[in-house]
Parts: C-alpha cells; structure tokens; sequence
C-alpha cells in the first residue's frame, strides 16, 4: 500500500531531505505541497509534478492524502499539527514538536482523539554511536554516570548559507539552541539515564541576530550527575562531540574522528584506551514513521523523547531570559 503525503511546507533547511526520503521509500509518495510562502510552495510542487494548494484545508480535505511531512516554522506546529490530526492525517515531524511543553499537549491531546499516528525527526536516536554508548552504559562498564556532555556546531551564522529566516525569533522561536541544540539536548538526556531537576542556560549573539548563535546549557540531576549542551552558528571547525564519564570509566566519541573511545576500570579488555566498534544505524525516523502507519502501532518511545526534550527547550529558554535555574516542575502544561 502507498502512503500518499501531503508536505507541509519547505520552510525548514532539510525539507527536501525529507522529500528525498519520501521519494525513495518503496510505500510512500509526495502528492501535494502546501506552503506558508505561495511563491515556494509553487516551485516545490512543480519541481515535483504535483499540485499545489494555497490552502491547508483543501489539502487536509483530499481522501487519498493519508499522512503529512511537517517542516513549517516552529510557531506554526500546534496549527498544523492539529489541523492534519483533525483531518485524520498521520503526521511526521521536524523537531520540535511545538516550543512549549503547554502546546505539544494540545497537539497530543489531538493526536489522539484522532488515533494517527505522530513520529518526530530525533535522527541521532538511530546512529550507530548512540546504539553504541548505550550498550556500554548498560553493561554498567562506567560506573555510576557523573558527567555527560554532547556538543554540535557549524558556521551556518558567519558563512553565510543558513537561512535568514533561522534568524527569526517568531518564526523559530530560538536560535542555535532549539534548531542544533536538540540534538545534544536529547542525547545528553538519554545517556543521563534519569529525570532531570533543573535547567541553566547561557546564550550569547555573536553575530548580533535577535536569536542566540552560541548557546550553552546545563543540566541537573537528583543523583548529582551533570549533562553539558553545546551548540552554534558561529564556529567553523568544531567537531559533533560525545562525552560519558562515570566513577569507572569514561566514553569519548568525535574528539575529533568520528571513532567511539572507552578506558574502564571493570573491563580488562577496556583497561587502556580502546576503540569500540559501532554497529549499523537503525531505520530512519521516517521509515519508522511509515512502519508504525502501516501496522497500527505508536512510537512511544519516540514521543516520549520529543516531549521532554520541548521541556527542556522551554526551560532552557525561561532561564537564559530570567538568568536563573529553571525547575522542571515550574513549566505549564
């Protein structure tokens, strides 16, 4: 069966990876573009062979469009989303959900009522260095975890190829946090293992835009233990960086080859510095997507990971503006 989608918008600087994953997936097809820009839509869909639609709801209203591709700005999910749920639409995602923990409910809450079927673009959940670290912190070769810090950075705000309206606040509602930070962000939170208590967060404006293009945030735990997200616009040779410390030992990945590095005290064969092989990435986000359409089934854990990490944006966000720790508790829902 051909999941036919409806793409919602090329607002977001990886749309068309998107559509490219659409296009090649054996049981899904792009069969109508809608867009917030007429003037984008248009070429998008022409460049495509398939209609265009100046508005949503006529889109939303074709019977043969079973799901969408979301990457409009941020400020327009909760209506999108919530619009395509309405329509009976499976929806996948651009991350973040919605900017705020208040509105990702809503969208949920929809979802459903409706009984689609909701996947979040988290991409690095699937990469083989991920898969790796978890399976090294669940062996317990580290220890107690103590420290963990993930960083992810480019120059798209000095060389001029990311686009203007990345710079948005309304439209992105944040800057290198909430577009590159999230991917650190989740991480940082995965390789934790536990809640976090509270937020503290630090931005700066290097290049004088009204959103962060340098953004460093810290995350608190029960236990003690510490998690370091980093992200920028602003550097032109800054490696993606994953560091796991524990009582026992220590995990280093990208620092900077892309090789994944653990010395523990409770391995023999892991006594001195060795490299840990990785093993093969999992199914995209989208095929799982498509997956979970086809037999019925919801991505939990895939959800579940995408509303804590709006959580965290919008504490992150509260507490860079109100220079203070945020606690998790304090956010509405």
């Amino acid at each position: 069966m051909t999941i036919k989608i409806g793409k919602i918008s090329y607002w977001h600087v990886h749309a068309w990876d998107y559509t490219k994953q659409a296009q090649e997936h054996t049981d899904t097809e792009i069969a109508a573009v809608w867009d917030e820009n007429p003037e984008r839509g248009r070429q998008a869909a022409e460049k495509q062979g398939v209609p265009f639609y100046e508005n949503l709801d006529d889109m939303l209203a074709l019977k043969e469009i079973q799901g969408v591709i979301v990457d409009a700005p941020t400020n327009m999910h909760k209506d999108v989303m919530i619009a395509a749920a309405r329509a009976g639409k499976h929806i996948f995602t651009e991350k973040v959900i919605a900017s705020t923990l208040a509105e990702v409910n809503e969208i949920l809450s929809v979802i459903a009522e409706q009984g689609v079927k909701l996947t979040v673009s988290l991409p690095r959940l699937n990469d083989g260095y991920t898969l790796a670290i978890q399976d090294v912190l669940q062996q317990g070769l580290l220890g107690k975890i103590t420290y963990v810090r993930a960083r992810l950075s480019h120059n798209g705000g000095i060389a001029g190829w990311l686009p203007d309206h990345f710079f948005s606040l309304e439209e992105c509602q944040g800057g290198a946090l909430i577009d590159l930070g999230c991917h650190p962000m989740y991480l940082t939170r995965l390789f934790l293992g536990e809640s976090i208590t509270g937020v503290s967060a630090s931005f700066g404006y290097v290049t004088g835009k009204e959103v962060e293009d340098n953004a460093a945030v810290t995350l608190q735990t029960g236990s003690g233990a510490v998690g370091v997200v980093e992200a920028g616009f602003v550097n032109s040779h800054s490696p993606f960086t994953v560091e796991v410390h524990g009582t026992d030992g220590t995990l280093l990945y990208g620092t900077p080859e892309s090789k994944l590095l653990l010395k523990s005290n409770l391995s023999e064969e892991y006594s001195e510095w060795k490299e840990v092989s990785l093993p093969e990435n999992r199914e995209s986000a989208f095929h799982q997507w498509v997956g979970h359409v086809q037999r019925g089934t919801d991505a939990t854990e895939n959800v579940d990971a995408a509303v804590e990490l709006t959580r965290l944006m919008e504490a992150s966000n509260i507490s860079a503006a109100e220079k203070r720790v945020v606690t998790l508790t304090e956010l509405s829902v």
